[in-house]
């Protein structure tokens, strides 16, 4: 039996394109050929996949089709011939971000999330079985008329995150810390977008200077999706007058990011939109805690091991973050909760449910 995935574009340092390769990994390890076609392959990956439309079909192969769904992709269309043409086809849906938040920010970014959704209500019909990271993805998918689904979260492999830091970033941010008058440092990671709310963890930073910690300082990690929106980001902290407090570094290397983690005090996500937030996991496995809002998925994920709010005013905001902070017994017991809550992440557990997953939907096929 072969099972082979298909992703629209194939990138290092994502959540999904390392979700790609452990998957074909759990699978060639259970003893099944598996192999990765792209859309758009980025460097250095090119050699870990070969062009879809490559892909020629072979008659009387034993093959299950695995899309990797996420964004607006021909690959949509065409893997949807195929599956009316009789091949099996499966979805591992990663959520796409509603085309509201870009409107106003990036409408090219708005229409082709617009045109994602409605690939994937399309291929409802075709598609046999639809894994979902998180039941909040799931839900959507039963919107959509998917018939058959489940949940298997991402592949992540948590002992990457446990390697050394970029030992020249640790040793200059250890020294900052250690600096006369330096206060608490608040970390977010994920991409630069609306959905994500960075203006939200800005004001509330600005608010806890003001009234807990004028020391405390801001790193926000991660690529921008809308230069637009970044740039607002930057006009809001100096109407703030926040000056160096507030970092805004784009992506970093695996090591650098290591190190941002190793000297976090406390991971504030306030967004309103995430299929399952791989930074929540990251943050509880290398026990730091979290303070989020109770948006989309993010309960879901956390299930408890973090302070979660209904609320993300920005004094509601800096009260949690110093709780989280600078209360020994909530510090102490939101880092035991999340580390927990991520060992049920682990690769082995997750890697068990994938396969649970596709060798169920075999053994049904097969009767």
């Amino acid at each position: 039996m072969r099972v082979d995935q298909y992703i629209p574009t194939f990138a290092p340092h994502d959540a999904i394109g390392n979700h790609t390769l452990q998957v074909r990994r759990a699978l060639r390890e259970a003893g099944y050929s598996s192999d990765i076609w792209a859309e758009n392959a980025l460097p250095p990956l090119q050699h870990e996949c070969r062009p879809y439309l490559e892909d020629v079909r072979h008659h009387g192969e034993d093959r299950l089709l695995v899309y990797q769904a996420s964004t607006s992709s021909p690959m949509a269309a065409w893997l949807t011939t195929r599956a009316r043409r009789g091949e099996e086809l499966l979805s591992d849906y990663h959520n796409i971000t509603p085309h509201r938040y870009f409107e106003r920010w990036e409408p090219a970014a708005a229409q082709s999330m617009a045109q994602a959704r409605q690939e994937l209500e399309m291929m409802a019909p075709v598609v046999s079985l639809a894994l979902a990271d998180s039941a909040y993805n799931e839900a959507e998918l039963r919107e959509l008329g998917y018939r058959n689904t489940t949940v298997c979260p991402l592949l992540v492999d948590l002992d990457e995150y446990h390697r050394p830091p970029d030992p020249a970033t640790l040793e200059r941010l250890q020294r900052r810390r250690g600096a006369p008058g330096a206060g608490a440092q608040w970390l977010f990671v994920g991409r630069v977008a609306p959905n994500k709310c960075q203006h939200d963890v800005i004001g509330a930073f600005a608010a806890y200077r003001r009234l807990f910690d004028p020391g405390a300082r801001l790193t926000l990690v991660g690529g921008a999706t809308s230069v637009q929106y970044l740039r607002a980001l930057e006009r809001l902290c100096a109407e703030l007058e926040l000056g160096d407090s507030v970092e805004l570094l784009g992506t970093l290397a695996d090591a650098e990011l290591l190190a941002y983690w190793a000297v976090a005090d406390v991971f504030v996500c306030l967004s309103e939109h995430e299929g399952f937030c791989i930074p929540l996991l990251e943050a509880m496995e290398l026990g730091v805690p979290v303070v989020a809002y109770a948006a989309a998925a993010v309960p879901e994920t956390l299930a408890g091991a973090g302070l979660l709010l209904e609320d993300k005013g920005p004094l509601v905001v800096a009260e949690a973050v110093d709780r989280a902070c600078h209360h020994r017994p909530t510090r102490a017991s939101l880092v035991k909760a999340g580390k927990a809550r991520a060992a049920e992440f682990s690769l082995p557990v997750t890697k068990k449910r994938f396969l649970a997953a596709i060798e169920g939907y075999l053994g049904n096929i097969a009767h």
